[in-house]
């Protein structure tokens, strides 16, 4: 895996204002979304799932019928690394691409 380095908090900050819904908490990104049912939420965390593991990256998260909590954070890293803002910019395309295709 890539891109180890821990970023600053102020670095992560700004990056984020790019990644609307993401926001850095407790050294990780953050993020909670809300889905029509269960069966929404549980797409997006099957696309994440293999997103995930081509990047051989995995987020925190938990899931409740239609929401789905996420935190990204690059353990060896201490905190944020581009590999966290590179998978939430993903999740957040996957998000957006899964409430266009299954709105009415």
């Amino acid at each position: 895996m890539a891109n180890l380095v821990r970023l600053s908090d102020a670095e992560v900050r700004n990056r984020c204002a790019s990644l609307p819904g993401w926001e850095l908490r407790e050294d990780a990104l953050h993020r909670e979304l809300t889905f029509r049912d269960f069966v929404e939420a549980f797409s997006l965390m099957t696309l994440v799932a293999f997103m995930a593991e081509r990047m051989g990256h995995h987020p925190e998260w938990s899931n409740v019928y239609n929401r789905l909590t996420i935190r990204l954070t690059t353990h060896d890293a201490g905190g944020v690394s581009e590999n966290d803002l590179t998978m939430a910019g993903e999740i957040s395309r996957l998000y957006e691409r899964i409430k266009t295709e299954t709105t009415p």
